[in-house]
């Protein structure tokens, strides 16, 4: 069986079938932790565990799960390759603590190109298409490795202007005429106002669909967010969104019915646990648990990603039965209690984003005199007034029930917040929490 007709009849396969597929799997990947990393040996052997005490994938939960600070701190412990086998030494970027290395073998990037191209093919992209990359290559960035090697592995064209002005993204969309962009939300947003500056007739471009990345388009009931329904009533044309993690090397992918990014069960095994650590309920959200298939250099057993995602069982109305992950609306570790509710401060970011005052923005959570936690927007001086920043903040109050506090600064002390020379994108939220 090939790689890609078993990855269809996993798609539609019944639960049964991909849970038989999924253990023999997981007998693998521990069988291959078991003799290569030494992370997962000292733990097999501290919870005394082995191979002959697994007879389900239920038996698999006994082993604990490992931490995202595990990995970043002890990155040679997970390694189960010599480093003279590594083709590429990425790293996620850090937005929550230190970032996490990954490498990757020759048949890690492969793997990393067909479930790129499987995502791909879900939003009903095709070697027919030429696609368009909006994200950096270089930066130690994997995604834009796996994009790339995924629009190949499709047999489709591809045009890599990376993280570039929209002024030379309008240059070979009309050059080139693709069909898809691989892009951030906002960044999205941007093309349709230089489009509009410049006399450009955006609406009859070649364009037809946009891949998200990186940002949500959708809420957490999976109806459009704030960006996602001005690109919507603006352009018209079809937004998929996918949620994907460096450590995990695959995607989760919307179909056309947009009812969350569908789970690659060949690639990936997945747990979504409450704070108890016990499996949630078709519909409810909880942490992102990811366990890693056919991967050579950094495979992961019981991972935790720390993302908050909602989780989707039922079948799915594109026919497919594997499970749905919505957009994520956190990190755990960010999750804080504000004037008694709770809060996800990532979820104030689209808002922030859609408004051109407040685009220049960054969130800053810290502790009062009281040691409760707090939320302050910082806006730049140059885009808002006190009353813009105010409508602003309440627009963010009757999103979350609670008003965060603001700060006017200067662009240039703003941007020395969001710009740290060692990431490869702003930090946009900044957890200086005892």
């Amino acid at each position: 069986m090939t790689a890609n007709s078993k990855k269809l009849s996993l798609d539609y396969a019944d639960s049964a079938t991909i849970e038989q597929f999924q253990f023999a799997e997981l007998v693998k990947l521990f069988e291959y932790l078991n003799k290569n990393s030494t992370h997962y040996k000292r733990k097999f052997t501290e919870q005394n565990i082995s191979i002959q005490e697994i007879q389900s994938i239920s038996d698999f939960k006994k082993i604990s799960t490992s931490e995202k600070a595990e990995l970043a701190n002890s990155p040679s412990d997970f390694l189960c390759v010599e480093t003279s086998e590594i083709a590429e030494f990425t790293t996620t970027s850090g937005t929550v603590g230190n970032p996490v290395q990954v490498c990757l073998t020759s048949n890690d990037i492969d793997r990393l190109a067909y479930n790129e191209a499987s995502s791909l093919a879900k939003a009903g992209c095709n070697s027919d298409d030429i696609f368009q990359l909006a994200v950096t290559m270089d930066k130690r960035f994997m995604a834009g490795l796996a994009y790339a090697e995924g629009v190949r592995k499709l047999g489709a064209g591809l045009v890599r202007v990376g993280a570039s002005s929209p002024a030379l993204h309008w240059d070979s969309i009309l050059r080139f005429n693709p069909t898809v962009i691989i892009a951030i939300p906002t960044f999205v947003l941007s093309l349709i106002d230089y489009a509009r500056a410049n006399g450009i007739d955006y609406k009859k471009s070649s364009l037809k669909k946009i891949i998200a990345i990186g940002q949500p388009l959708r809420k957490d009931d999976l109806s459009l967010n704030v960006i996602g329904q001005r690109i919507k009533d603006n352009w018209g044309i079809d937004c998929y969104s996918t949620y994907a993690s460096t450590e995990m090397a695959s995607a989760f992918t919307e179909c056309e019915a947009g009812n969350g990014g569908h789970l690659q069960p060949d690639l990936v095994y997945l747990e979504v646990l409450d704070d108890a650590g016990n499996p949630v309920k078709n519909g409810e959200q909880g942490e992102v648990i990811i366990s890693t298939f056919g991967v050579e250099a950094n495979p992961l057993l019981r991972y935790r990603t720390g993302d908050i995602a909602r989780l989707y069982t039922d079948k799915c109305s594109c026919g497919r039965t594997t499970p749905r992950l919505g957009p994520i609306v956190g990190r755990k570790n960010q999750l804080i209690k504000f004037k008694g509710t709770t809060v996800h401060p990532s979820s104030l970011i689209p808002l922030l984003d859609s408004k051109a005052e407040s685009k220049l923005s960054a969130i800053e959570l810290s502790t009062d005199e009281l040691g409760l936690d707090k939320i302050t927007v910082f806006f730049a001086d140059e885009f808002v007034t006190k009353e813009s920043a105010n409508t602003i903040i309440q627009e963010l109050a009757d999103s979350i029930k609670v008003k965060p506090a603001f700060e006017i600064i200067s662009s240039n002390d703003l941007k020395k917040i969001l710009f740290d020379p060692s990431s490869r994108k702003p930090l946009r939220i900044i957890d200086k929490r005892n």
